[in-house]
């Protein structure tokens, strides 16, 4: 009853009330004023409208009057304050114009109209800010609103009316939390929000969609408010939360705002949403009841609390052990066995945790994936499950750091599973195309997998850390435990990254071990001892872990191993055991665990011993008191395991009762008894659930046993490794799956006709490429041989029109072709046996006349080429080098070429598709790969040759005309030529495999070295003439290209004929533009031979005797190397029929004053004959001059220039002979000063003067043999005669040294007896011979001048006198008195 007051003080006090007023409002601005006015108004029109129906009401007498009475009186005394504030709105509390309207709310039998005008009321002050935070009592008065629309009263009147208090309740709900002073909400105000809002969701369910959808908007937005809060929070909240019990919603008013507390809670009660779960099944359709339905909208919401929060939830420690342990949990639950929907919003949920919260997850994060996402995907399932599956596992993969973290978190951990791999073979299996035609499936896996190969390309390319992509394969060098993981926080980058690439490759060895294992134990485990996997001596962990963590090992051997009695074998059983954390496990579950591992060897001591190292580990972490000792625990066990055979052996007819298990474990544990209701619980577990081993698939119920496992090496593990792409790393994890990648989209792009599909699959097979080029050649080799199939260039089957009409007319062909060589131009330095297959196309494109003419153009200077903008035989034209290819440009090419794609009218227009060919080759710029070949490596430079030279040869290919196969050859060696001057900065490198390759097509069974040879001459020559032009030319360089020339010659020596032509005119300008550059014995026989060869045809022997005069004129080109070369190929040209005289007497004459040049080497001290030359030269040199071995150097050189003269000397033409006489008389005059010893003397006279002068003779009787031989007789005799005075001279010129053998006596009687056959000669009456009157005066001068230097003179004990003078009297006996007198005796 509210206190009465005097009515007329009340009146006096009002009037004065009224005048204050007055006075303040005076004192106002108009503005505020008409405000303040304003808020009056709508309050009086809420006031007057609740009134007016309680009015109605009441004259129904349907409300008590006292109730009437105080509701009436209160919101007229509201109304009587209304128009006379004391002070603005906003400095009053909020309490006193809210109560009445609050009071309304909350009386039983309120009108329902009253109530929902009342609400409204409530919500239009909130939204007109007729107080803030500032107010006072505005927290309060904002928390009462809460009280009291939770405690909202309805009146039952109709489900309509019903459905429009609890709208107004949502909009209120969500109006409070929206509102600006929400801060100052309690954190259990602001749970009873969400309280209330969700029982309205409940009511909904049963209720129209509309109420339904404003209900869970409502809850959805109070959600979405609450938590974005969380990111606001200070230190304090957590602080506070963490003192927070998970299910209490009771909390102290606390009027400075609600935080964490409330946001863990709510979290809490969303995950409490999804533990209880009723599956109905039907037909084996999974089909969710009303339940699920809440369970999916708890789903979205927790979704959202992840979106909005997920960056500050580590911080608030019960909030994120949540979501590791409940929520996961149930993820993983609804998970398997969900509709399409549950399993797209839970992949995406669970796609937010990874974004935000992956360092806190990591083995949930794989147990997700093992038991839902690779389940789902890869089992018989609906396909709608398989399908949302393979989008999730997609939506993974467009993550940019999702596939390198699971690689280095799982796949690089031997503990781990491989859910990179598994992943992407996954997205292999159901990409690969099984029918005809792609259906959804496929080409959502085909898109997901490209997606995966193309985040990886990205980041190997961008990669600027990684100066290279590292050795491939890693091997395990030393022993590293297995188990120990090293988190990249404190370590080198690139130490760090060599670790996990190690620890990968000790898993590949475990699993090779696993391999070996099932098959042979004592193999499997002396393998790890092999691959370092185990220490020496061993380590009992390293088996422990081995035995615990890989995968598909017999379960039956490792039991028998941990059962053994061996003392190694007990220290691996207590290491194995000590794997396992049973910390809060109950005794059946922790036995499940352990026996899940392996499976129980039959013998009873074996499983006593396995059972016993169980006992005392589960003892020692058991949480409560409940065993005395481990005793305890192990009979508990052997109890429990007979009752697992006993409730689940059908062979065992009467089963064990409760109440007799529970009698036979009495008085175990100490003596007590065991709590009943533990045994009980016990005994149903068993009873309901076997004791089994379950597989690999990964099962429901395999999870839920495993979950407490996870859990609790999640505690003890690292957390999960944050990591961005490291090329290596990269490289390496694609190398996983790069076999079964190729093979699905090179598959793909085989079984597909659409456009989309198509390009696709090209961007596929670009992206592979970006990859491999870091050390997987293998993959791009395999690449390219399969899409070269779709060019159906290498059908050997088909016809040339059969294949040019393929081309033409199918899209397919064109793009195959276009992404074949543009991998050749982009990724040409990775490229090895592949080039095989893109010279074949080549070749193919070549013989369907589908090359333009401009596909290559040689890279030499004006200066070095001997045919200046010629374009090459074959009518190829390499285009300029041009390597910087982007691979966006790649894309833009493909992009571009589709629309190359004519009209249907535009394809009957006349060369319309040849046109078009001709764009898409233009599109593949073939030339770069050849004229860009300087930046391929040396092994894929290499490999690109032996494909081209192989193909020159013709092998596994079939020509249709001659015409055909040498077009071929040309076109192949054109090919060569181009990148071998393209690269000839670097000859050494790559040339010596070419030659080994050339020697090997020479010695092939079937090998036709025509028009091999011929074409291959061509282009080493105009190599050879780039080589020798380079500023520095290599004397290696020079050999090997001269003796690939020579290689040439000697398969097929009719090639000088059919290009002599071509062949003089480079040799020509080497001999005149670069003799200083031959620097090689081998490069100057080889172009001195080829030059001698050229004089025999009368179209070159002129140009080429120039470059021989030219040559021997000058002195600085002639050289110790040249030299035997020059004077061999100078004795062909002189001994010619078809040279004119003047050139023959000239090249003889240079001859003979070559020896000049002996003369300044020998005064040089130049004697060694292999400083100058190689060992391929020596020993030419040998086989030459196998008799003269045993002289020096230059005295070699002069025996060739004088035997050279010799033979010249017994040519048919007269006048060369005499001149060759003459010249070698000149030879022997040069030669003085070569310091003749009396052996070189000696040996000269026997090698040439005496051979020559005895083959003249031959010749001369040979011709008087001969009929109407006069003329030739005469010329012979002249020459013989010539020869006789070359004899004499030279005898008297080295007369002194001849004489100081020991051998002179014979030596002097051996010139005597040919004077002796020249004097005697019988020519018959041919002529008249002057040989007889030459001789006689040739002994005289030489006699005389042996007298004279007291030569011949009569000695004591020595003959020579004698037998002169015996000789003279049968020889010239006309001269006997005048050299010898009688008084000389």
């Amino acid at each position: 009853m509210a206190r009465t007051r005097d009515p007329t003080q009340e009146a006096e006090d009002e009037e004065e009330q009224d005048r204050l007023s007055y006075r303040q409002r005076r004192k106002k601005p108009a503005r505020v004023e008409r405000k303040e006015l304003g808020l009056s108004c709508m309050l009086n029109t809420e006031i007057n409208a609740v009134l007016a129906v309680l009015r109605r009401i009441t004259d129904s007498n349907s409300l008590d009057e006292n109730y009437d009475s105080s509701l009436f009186n209160s919101l007229k005394s509201l109304r009587a304050l209304l128009f006379k504030p004391k002070q603005e709105w906003r400095l009053i509390d909020p309490s006193i114009y809210l109560s009445p309207f609050l009071d309304v709310i909350q009386s039983d039998d309120i009108p329902i109209q009253a109530t929902g005008i009342a609400l409204l009321t409530i919500l239009k002050i909130l939204n007109s800010d007729i107080f803030d935070e500032k107010t006072p009592g505005a927290g309060d008065a904002i928390n009462a609103v809460v009280i009291a629309v939770t405690n909202c009263r309805i009146e039952m009147i109709d489900t309509t009316s019903e459905d429009i208090i609890l709208t107004r309740v949502l909009q209120l709900l969500s109006g409070i939390m929206k509102n600006r002073i929400s801060f100052l909400l309690t954190d259990h105000a602001v749970c009873t929000i969400v309280n209330t809002c969700f029982q309205v969701v409940q009511k909904s369910a049963s209720r129209g969609d509309l109420l339904q959808r404003n209900a869970r908007h409502t809850m959805y937005e109070l959600i979405q408010t609450i938590f974005n809060r969380l990111q606001e929070l200070d230190v304090r909240d957590g602080k506070n939360e963490s003192n927070v019990n998970d299910a209490d919603f009771g909390y102290d008013l606390d009027y400075s705002g609600y935080g964490a507390r409330s946001a863990t809670d709510i979290f809490h009660f969303l995950c409490s949403l999804l533990n209880v779960v009723e599956v109905m099944d039907s037909e084996g359709l999974t089909t969710p009841n009303s339940e699920d339905n809440f369970q999916l909208f708890a789903f979205v919401l927790i979704n959202s609390t992840i979106e909005l929060s997920g960056e500050v939830i580590p911080k608030h420690p019960k909030i994120l052990r949540m979501i590791q342990e409940n929520l996961f949990h149930s993820l993983i639950h609804y998970g398997t066995g969900s509709s399409p929907l549950f399993l797209s919003i839970i992949c995406s949920t669970v796609l937010n945790i990874y974004h935000f919260l992956r360092r806190y997850i990591r083995f949930q994060l794989e147990a997700f994936f093992t038991f839902v996402l690779l389940r789902v995907a890869s089992e018989e399932t609906l396909p709608q499950l398989q399908e949302v599956a393979l989008e999730g596992i997609i939506s993974f993969c467009r993550h940019p750091k999702f596939i390198i973290e699971m690689y280095v978190n799982y796949d690089c951990d031997p503990l781990c599973r491989n859910v990179f791999e598994e992943v992407g073979k996954l997205l292999c299996k159901h990409a690969f195309p099984q029918g005809s035609s792609l259906n959804g499936l496929q080409i959502q896996a085909i898109e997901g997998l490209i997606i995966m190969i193309q985040n990886i390309a990205d980041h190997i390319v961008d990669d600027e850390s990684s100066t290279s992509a590292g050795s491939y394969p890693v091997e395990v060098t030393e022993y590293i435990p297995f188990w120990v993981e090293k988190s990249n926080r404190n370590e080198d980058l690139d130490t760090w990254i060599e670790y996990m690439r190690v620890r990968k490759a000790q898993k590949r060895k475990i699993m090779i071990a696993a391999n070996h294992f099932n098959r042979d134990e004592k193999k499997g485990l002396e393998y790890l001892k092999v691959a370092h996997l185990v220490s020496e001596p061993p380590d009992p962990k390293a088996f422990a872990y081995f035995y615990r963590y890989t995968p598909g090992l017999d379960k039956n051997t490792i039991g028998d191993y941990l059962g053994d009695p061996d003392e190694f074998h007990l220290e691996v059983l207590k290491e194995f055991t000590g794997t396992f954390d049973f910390s809060g496990m109950i005794l059946d579950t922790a036995l499940r665990t352990f026996l899940e591992t392996f499976r129980l060897p039959g013998e009873s001591q074996k499983i006593h011993r396995i059972l016993e190292a169980f006992s005392e580990k589960f003892y020692d972490q058991q949480s409560s008191e409940l065993f005395v000792s481990k005793d305890a625990v192990f009979i508990l066990c052997y109890s429990l395991i007979m009752l697992n055979t006993d409730q689940h052996n059908p062979q065992v007819k009467k089963k064990m009762t409760e109440e007799e298990f529970i009698r036979n474990n009495r008085a175990i544990n100490g003596g007590k008894d065991l709590p009943r209701e533990y045994l009980s619980d016990l005994f149903q577990s068993i009873a309901t659930n076997e004791i089994t081993l379950f597989g690999q698939s990964g099962s429901s119920g395999e999870m839920d046993l495993k979950w407490s496992d996870i859990i609790n090496r999640a505690k003890v593990m690292e957390p999960f490794i944050l990591s961005n792409f490291d090329r290596r790393l990269g490289r390496d994890m694609f190398a996983t799956i790069a076999g079964p990648a190729v093979a699905s989209i090179c598959a793909t792009f085989e079984q597909s006709d659409e456009d989309e599909i198509l390009h696709e699959c090209v961007e596929g097979i670009f992206a592979v490429a970006r990859i491999a080029q870091f050390g997987l050649g293998d993959v791009l080799d395999e690449l390219i041989a399969s899409f070269c199939k779709f060019t159906t260039l290498l059908n050997p089957y088909a016809s040339a029109e059969e294949t040019l009409y393929a081309f033409s007319n199918d899209l397919k062909p064109r793009m195959a072709t276009l992404a074949v060589f543009t991998i050749g131009n982009k990724f040409g330095n990775s490229i090895r046996g592949g080039w095989r297959n893109i010279v074949e196309c080549l070749l193919k494109l070549k013989r369907l006349k589908l090359l333009p003419q401009s596909v290559v153009e040689h890279n030499i200077t004006s200066s070095t080429d001997y045919a200046t903008n010629a374009k090459i035989d074959s009518g190829v034209i390499l285009p300029p080098s041009d390597n910087t290819i982007s691979t966006t440009g790649l894309i833009t090419r493909f992009s571009h070429f589709l629309s190359l794609e004519c009209s249907e009218d535009s394809l009957t227009l006349p060369g319309c598709e040849f046109e078009q060919n001709l764009k898409v080759i233009q599109q593949c710029r073939i030339g770069n790969i050849f004229s860009g070949s300087s930046s391929l490596p040396e092994e894929s430079l290499q490999n690109l040759g032996r494909s081209l030279i192989f193909a020159a040869t013709g092998k596994g290919q079939k020509f249709s005309t001659p015409v055909e196969e040498e077009e071929t050859v040309e076109f192949c060696w054109d090919l060569i030529t181009t990148i071998t001057l393209a690269n000839i900065h670097r000859f050494l490198v790559f040339w010596p495999s070419f030659h080994d390759h050339l020697i090997v097509v020479a010695q092939f069974p079937l090998f036709s070295p025509c028009p091999f040879a011929e074409k291959a001459i061509a282009g080493l020559m105009k190599v050879c003439l780039k080589l020798l032009s380079s500023y520095q030319s290599e004397k290696l360089s020079e050999e090997l290209i001269f003796k690939s020339i020579a290689l040439m010659i000697k398969l097929d020596k009719e090639i000088l004929e059919t290009c002599c032509e071509n062949i003089t005119h480079v040799v020509s300008r080497i001999i005149i533009e670069f003799p200083a550059t031959v620097q090689t014995p081998v490069g100057w026989k080889t172009i001195l031979h080829m030059l001698s060869y050229a004089g025999r045809l009368p179209e070159t022997y002129d140009q080429g005797i120039e470059a021989l005069i030219t040559l021997m004129s000058d002195e600085t080109h002639m050289s110790r190397t040249n030299y035997a070369s020059c004077i061999e190929c100078a004795f062909g040209f002189a001994c010619l029929k078809i040279i004119p005289l003047e050139k023959s007497w000239k090249i003889l004459d240079l001859m003979a004053s070559s020896v000049s040049l002996l003369v300044q080497w020998c005064r040089s001290g130049y004697s060694d004959p292999g400083s100058g030359l190689s060992s391929s030269s020596n020993s030419s040199l040998e086989d030459n001059m196998k008799p003269l071995n045993s002289f020096n150097f230059t005295m070699n050189l002069f025996l060739r220039v004088a035997d050279s003269l010799r033979k010249t000397s017994l040519v048919r033409r007269e006048e060369i002979r005499n001149h060759a006489v003459l010249s070698l008389q000149k030879s022997f005059t040069f030669a003085e000063d070569l310091g003749f010893t009396p052996a070189n003397c000696t040996s000269c006279f026997n090698l040439i003067i005496f051979a020559m002068v005895d083959d003249l003779h031959e010749k001369l009787i040979e011709y008087t043999m001969r009929d109407n031989s006069e003329k030739e007789v005469r010329s012979m005799v002249g020459t013989l005669k010539l020869a006789m005075e070359l004899l004499t001279e030279v005898f008297l010129q080295f007369l002194k040294p001849i004489s100081l053998t020991s051998g002179f006596r014979t030596f002097w009687l051996g010139v005597l007896r040919r004077m002796d056959t020249c004097m005697k000669a019988d020519l018959g009456n041919i002529v008249e011979t002057r040989l007889q009157v030459m001789v006689p005066d040739l002994l005289r001068k030489i006699i005389t001048t042996m007298k004279e230097k007291e030569i011949l003179v009569q000695r004591d004990g020595d003959d020579l006198w004698e037998i002169t003078y015996i000789q003279i009297q049968w020889i010239a006996p006309s001269l006997k008195e005048e050299l010898f007198p009688e008084e000389d005796f």
